[in-house]
């Protein structure tokens, strides 16, 4: 079976609520057509090993849960496939199955392993990565890894290009509490709209994060994206709260626990999905290589703006590369589509550098 035939299976397979079927037909696939040790954990994350026992393993690594489809994407609770212009249309063809399809063909057909070659698709990427979180927690841990998410089209159009970093998210909450009184005797009363807004003035004081991954500069961000307060026109606001979204670098966080420093404020953290920074500079020019030869585009070195199954696993101690057929704009919307040329093309890169490592 080709890349292309079983990209078409695993789009065909509905997995925004329930990712069973689509692990099942990772699963049954890797068993029938490839000779390695396969494991369905708990959790859903399909795992599969080739050369097992080999001093360092490369992880190819993608996920086959999705976001909601449009109602354009879905029929009589099947997904809409479609195909023209040398594309593939369907919720999750560029988030990510192509390019977890072109994972597994290179995993069956990569030759002269010198590594462990292990092939992963997790669940709950879409939720914050509890598919990876559970399966580090039960300590699976490859020394270094290419994650399929999108890089096609950063340095050039058409062009997939090696991320070897990204931003994380930590999303939290400003919490500002007052004393409630009718607004004719304000001094009988404490704003907490006031000291929110005092806490929204330290935010956007703060420096926005930076660090350096393999001499790319990536910069992070701080932003105030919503607020709640108040119970009537009226009535002088006992409570308010504000959303505080942070681009997260590696290495660096904006200090926002100074906002605690205001009267009635205090602040907790809501999400963190952690950045990734690749720490091995032959590993990126190893990918990057085989992207050369895969392509007559001339790929190169690049970061991305959002976090990715990758962050999880650098924080644990994978070194980590972000490399796959999505491209800007693709992933989560109503037309979602990946181009075929550049399916086949991620199969080859990962079968040269599972071959090359």
């Amino acid at each position: 079976m080709d890349t292309r035939e079983l990209t078409r299976q695993l789009v065909a397979i509905p997995s925004h609520d329930d990712e069973r079927r689509a692990g099942d037909h990772i699963e049954n696939w890797l068993r029938n057509q490839t000779d390695a040790s396969v494991e369905r954990d708990e959790h859903g994350n399909v795992i599969a090993r080739r050369n097992t026992g080999a001093d360092t393993s490369l992880a190819l690594v993608g996920h086959h849960d999705v976001v909601p489809p449009d109602d354009s994407q879905i029929a009589d609770g099947e997904y809409v496939l479609e195909e023209r212009d040398g594309r593939l249309y369907g919720r999750g063809s560029a988030d990510m199955k192509g390019a977890v399809a072109a994972a597994m063909v290179a995993f069956r057909d990569a030759t002269d392993l010198d590594c462990e070659l292990v092939f992963v698709s997790f669940v709950g990427e879409e939720q914050g990565g509890v598919g990876a979180q559970a399966a580090i927690e039960a300590e699976f841990a490859p020394d270094y890894a290419i994650v399929g998410e999108g890089s096609t089209g950063y340095s050039a159009p058409g062009t997939t290009d090696v991320a070897v970093a990204h931003k994380g998210r930590r999303g939290s909450t400003i919490t500002a509490t007052g004393k409630a009184a009718h607004a004719s005797e304000v001094e009988a009363g404490e704003n907490a709209i006031y000291h929110a807004s005092d806490a929204i003035d330290v935010v956007r004081g703060l420096d926005f994060p930076t660090t350096d991954v393999l001499d790319h500069d990536l910069s992070g961000s701080v932003a105030v994206t919503e607020i709640e307060g108040g119970s009537a026109w009226n009535v002088i606001p006992e409570a308010c709260s504000v959303t505080v979204d942070e681009r997260t670098v590696p290495g660096e966080r904006a200090p926002l626990e100074r906002v605690e420093e205001v009267t009635g404020v205090s602040w907790s953290v809501d999400q963190d999905l952690p950045p990734m920074a690749c720490d091995d500079a032959d590993f990126a020019a190893l990918v990057v290589s085989a992207a050369d030869q895969a392509q007559n585009g001339e790929p190169e070195q690049v970061v991305k703006p959002h976090a990715t199954d990758a962050g999880w696993l650098a924080q644990a101690g994978t070194t980590c590369i972000v490399c796959g057929a999505a491209e800007p704009g693709e992933a989560h919307t109503a037309d979602e589509s990946v181009s075929w040329d550049v399916v086949e093309r991620c199969e080859r890169i990962y079968r040269v550098v599972a071959e090359q490592f």
